[in-house]
């Protein structure tokens, strides 16, 4: 029997599920490297590999054999060729563009444990997708609003969210519409570098986030009485702000988001917060040139930085953190355990912290981005995080994220979604 990749499933899964990867045909005990290969819809390609031996009977089960050392990982780690894949052009970061269509996925098992691959033995193919059957994608240009609406299959109403990214700017579509699979109406909202919108981060106006609150409430796919927010990084001082200025917020989750206004004013009706500020004297350097900019906003607890502070006490809503205790790009678990909120009486927020998790937690399965181009400093910054642990914060982060938004907008515990 010839050597063959098994999947389970077989030839598509959504791209924050497991997929089962074993190989059956070979010879007992025989060594063999696996390989994975993914191009980005720029055509850039990332890369992972792992030593494995198979068993007595010539099979090999990635939940059962573990990666032998000196590939990319090694241990017992079933998703590793998946979350292990690193960029081949330096600095580069896995983001899915057009979420209509699947990455393609290719997998490849060659003869031995050396430098360069062996014969190839066994090769498959396996789509990674981003909608579910059924998930409604809704381009939305009403007023100013400029975003994308994804609604689960069936009738709703569905519970609501706005999910915000950061300062990449754009309209990013790929974590709405995996958590639209999960029975979330969710609206992606671009905020500047897209379509008519402002092309730099100067200066926000929140009347713009409350156009998308409203609508949203008003929707009538959207169940009430309140929203979700979601929001990472810049993206998530901005889930602050609308939770303490705007009402029919219900529960906002934070990934390593700044509870003091970043980057750029903010103005609301008669209300200007300045953004907090900031000495790029204090960025370390690495040898490689990679900037560290941890240390580089100052502390909104302190001086005339405190105007920065946004008035997080004045929200009605419940609060989730989710902290990589590896952020580089600012001081994540700081802000989220600001005693701001329990001094006014409020509800004790959720605080989650990761270990070795760093600034990027994005949806499970997504490789760890240890560095990139940061487009406020011009240059490569490091992001922190150890790719295993934060791998793994990335797949609990998921479910305590659609826990807490089920719990406080539907009622209900989160149930387990049907397979694609």
């Amino acid at each position: 029997m010839a050597p063959s990749i098994r999947l389970s499933p077989a030839a598509r899964s959504l791209f924050d599920e497991p997929l089962a990867i074993a190989v059956q045909g070979l010879g007992p005990r025989q060594q063999v490297t696996l390989r994975t290969s993914l191009r980005d819809e720029t055509g850039e390609l990332f890369q992972a590999s792992a030593r494995y031996q198979a068993g007595d009977d010539g099979e090999l089960d990635l939940a059962r054999s573990p990666a032998l050392p000196g590939g990319s990982f090694s241990g017992l780690e079933p998703m590793g060729l998946l979350w292990a894949l690193q960029p081949q052009k330096p600095f580069w970061r896995l983001v899915k563009r057009d979420v209509q269509s699947p990455f393609l996925l290719q997998l490849e098992v060659f003869e031995g444990h050396g430098e360069r691959p062996g014969q190839l033995l066994a090769q498959a193919q396996h789509e990674r997708a981003f909608l579910r059957d059924g998930v409604r994608r809704v381009p939305v240009r009403e007023g100013r609003i400029r975003a994308t609406l994804f609604l689960p299959p069936g009738d709703g109403p569905f519970p609501g969210i706005i999910d915000l990214y950061g300062t990449g700017g754009g309209l990013p579509e790929y974590r709405a519409c995996l958590l639209a699979n999960h029975g979330f109406a969710v609206l992606a909202l671009a905020f500047y570098s897209y379509e008519d919108l402002p092309k730099g981060m100067k200066e926000f106006h929140l009347e713009y986030f409350e156009e998308a609150v409203n609508y949203m409430l008003q929707h009538t796919q959207i169940k009430g009485p309140g929203i979700g927010l979601l929001g990472h990084s810049k993206g998530g001082d901005l889930c602050v702000s609308m939770a303490s200025f705007l009402k029919g917020i219900t529960a906002t989750a934070l990934i390593n988001a700044s509870v003091a206004n970043v980057g750029a004013v903010l103005h609301y009706k008669d209300i200007t917060i300045p953004p907090i500020g900031t000495d790029l004297k204090r960025t370390k350097v690495s040898k490689s040139g990679i900037a560290d900019i941890i240390d580089v906003l100052n502390n909104p607890l302190e001086g005339p930085d405190q105007q920065s502070f946004i008035p997080l006490e004045k929200a009605e809503c419940c609060f989730l953190f989710i902290v990589g205790q590896d952020d580089h790009n600012w001081k994540s678990e700081f802000f989220a355990r600001g005693k701001r909120l329990q001094a006014h009486g409020k509800e004790k927020p959720e605080i989650v912290c990761y270990p070795g998790a760093g600034h990027y937690i994005e949806p499970p399965f997504f490789p760890m981005c240890a560095a990139s181009m940061h487009l406020l400093i011009g240059k490569p910054v490091m992001w922190g995080g150890e790719p295993k642990a934060h791998c793994e914060a990335q797949v609990d982060a998921w479910q305590q994220i659609q826990a807490f938004f089920h719990k406080h907008l539907t009622g209900k515990p989160s149930e387990t979604p049907s397979k694609l």
